[in-house]
């Protein structure tokens, strides 16, 4: 390996070096430019599916790239990436799996390993490469608008079901292995609130204060399991270390990742992030992300620019030779390890079969069961007055709530676009349609929006499913932690003998006033398309097997965790478990 890499660079001019760190998203770069530009990666942004987001459409669209790379002069295959964040979610009908906080709350290492391996599958039949997953932030303040992307509060918890997913999506039984990414070294999950340096979040991209020990006992220990499990690329953090921008920190991208750690693959940088390190001077950030120890920039609308101003950093001295030779040798031996030299095509478009968007790899029956039991894992029960199980004789069940019928808001983020989409785009289960699938259309009523139910029905228990919209990144940052549906559960509680509040969001909500008017309360997070697992739990035909993996705060007064005011109104662990 090592003798093929050396081989390689020894014939690359400093032009095919710095195309090598270049990355570019799709929508600012035309598949001749990943020639022009001898580009080491294009990737997929939150709102980068093809025009046809069919199977065929992306690997017609990541094969056109792939193409021109391989034309060049040395013919170096790029590397294409996606936020496969919980499953390929960007694929129309795609599967979509529980967001990481509710894996966490299932615990279930074994859980996550085959997520990860059907994601991978899904991933690598569309012809991607490259996922920018997993998130590995230990999370302190449930107001961060990724905390639904973290699996939790506890850095062991973190470290086993992030392990278990790199080993799931890096498996070398799959036709193309998909390369893993432990995200975002190193902090952002122990971000303060109101040090957002993006004026529109509060929090995410915020600033940690720089504590050694909460680096070593709490930050460090998930990257070094899944670097161990086999990722083999890290993302630089958005966030700052004690005031200074990780994206430009030696002391962090270096001293530590490589030299205490000893991360030996490469460093890609997030969204534009170098441009934060010295605002306004573009060039002079470049400059220090590269010597701080970024490998790969993601520089998603200006390839130009960044080349330029690189090469002119090196033919001045600036920057080493040494320091891009360095780079250049982590991203080959990264490429020669993935395979991509030997397969750097996906399947031919004429291969493909026409049916199997829905019928073979991609929601295949095997993956959307899988991603159900899922969601029946996470579910966590957290008060029950008797009312569950919803038995066979129930009678009638009406169920309400802005997210009874609403696949997209059950999926949340990530999920066809970066921000999500609420209704119908998703494909999947509904709560309505799994409560219809197993109790039968004549037991099962919806209530509108508002929770008013139909006239003549009288209801025996209802269901409120309500929860936040979708949303991702420091957009959803939230200083109430309020949640939409309280109408709703108002208006059924009057009408209905018990009530039954299904809360789906991706984090713990402030609802403590109003708990002791329900009958049960169950966290379902952010479920994805499968929804009838909650209908497995609700009818005790699955058992509750879930914990909280982070404290359901009382008020607002118990954020951030580390420096709460009050007791939480469920710790770390709470969830009533069944059989």
């Amino acid at each position: 390996m090592s003798d093929r890499v050396e081989a390689l660079l020894g014939e690359m001019t400093l032009a095919e070096k710095v195309g090598q760190m270049t990355l570019l998203e799709n929508g600012s770069a035309r598949p001749d430019e990943a020639g022009s530009l001898l580009l080491g990666g294009v990737l997929s942004g939150g709102d980068g599916a093809p025009a046809d987001n069919s199977r065929t459409g992306w690997v017609d669209m990541v094969d056109g790239y792939q193409r021109v790379a391989l034309d060049t002069r040395l013919g170096i295959p790029l590397l294409y990436g996606v936020d496969a964040v919980h499953g390929h979610g960007l694929l129309a009908g795609a599967t979509v799996f529980p967001h990481n906080v509710g894996l966490g709350a299932s615990g279930d290492a074994d859980l996550v390993r085959e997520i990860g391996r059907a994601t991978a599958a899904e991933v690598s039949a569309t012809g991607v490469t490259w996922n920018f997953a997993p998130v590995l932030a230990v999370v302190d303040d449930v107001r961060w608008g990724r905390t639904y992307e973290s699996y939790g509060a506890d850095p062991a918890l973190v470290a086993s079901l992030g392990a278990a997913y790199v080993e799931g999506l890096t498996r070398d039984d799959l036709d193309r292995p998909v390369l893993a990414t432990a995200k975002h070294w190193i902090g952002d999950g122990s971000v303060r609130w109101q040090t957002s340096t993006n004026p529109d979040f509060r929090i995410d991209q915020g600033d940690v204060p720089a504590d050694d020990a909460l680096l070593r006992d709490v930050l460090i220990p998930p990257y070094v399991a899944a670097f161990e499990a086999g990722a083999r690329t890290t993302m630089a953090s958005f966030s700052s270390w004690g005031g200074q921008k990780v994206h430009g920190s030696e002391a962090l991208l270096t001293d530590v990742l490589r030299g205490a750690v000893g991360f030996d693959g490469f460093v890609v940088s997030d969204w534009a992030g170098i441009d934060q390190i010295v605002p306004d001077d573009v060039a002079a950030s470049i400059e220090q992300a590269i010597l701080a120890g970024i490998d790969m920039s993601m520089v998603p609308s200006d390839g130009q620019g960044f080349q330029s101003a690189l090469v002119a950093a090196v033919e001045a001295g600036r920057i080493p030779l040494a320091r891009i030779d360095e780079a250049v040798t982590r991203i080959l031996t990264v490429k020669f390890e993935l395979g991509l030299f030997e397969r750097p095509l996906a399947a031919a478009i004429d291969e493909l079969d026409a049916d199997d968007q829905v019928g073979g790899t991609i929601a295949s029956d095997e993956h959307r069961a899988l991603a159900r039991r899922a969601v029946a894992a996470s579910a966590v029960l957290l008060q029950n007055d008797g009312v569950l199980p919803l038995g066979d004789d129930s009678g009638v069940i009406v169920v309400g709530g802005p997210a009874a019928d609403d696949v997209g808001r059950q999926a949340g983020g990530w999920t066809l676009s970066w921000q999500g989409e609420t209704g119908d785009a998703v494909t999947g289960t509904s709560l309505l349609e799994g409560l219809i699938d197993r109790y039968g259309v004549d037991r099962v009523v919806l209530a509108d929006r508002g929770g008013a139910v139909p006239e003549g029905v009288r209801p025996d228990v209802c269901i409120a499913a309500v929860g936040e919209r979708p949303y991702a990144e420091g957009l959803g940052d939230s200083s109430a932690l309020a949640w939409e549906g309280s109408a709703a559960v108002e208006t059924l509680r009057t009408a209905c003998p018990e009530l039954v509040v299904v809360m789906m969001s991706g984090r713990p909500m402030i609802v403590t006033d109003r708990l002791p008017e329900w009958d049960a309360f169950i966290a379902s997070w952010l479920p994805g398309s499968e929804a009838g697992g909650i209908v497995d739990v609700l009818s005790g035909d699955v058992p509750f097997t879930a914990t909280l993996p982070v404290e359901w705060p009382a008020s607002l007064a118990g954020v951030p965790a580390s420096e709460s005011i009050e007791a939480p109104l469920f710790p770390i662990g709470a969830g009533i478990l069944t059989s």
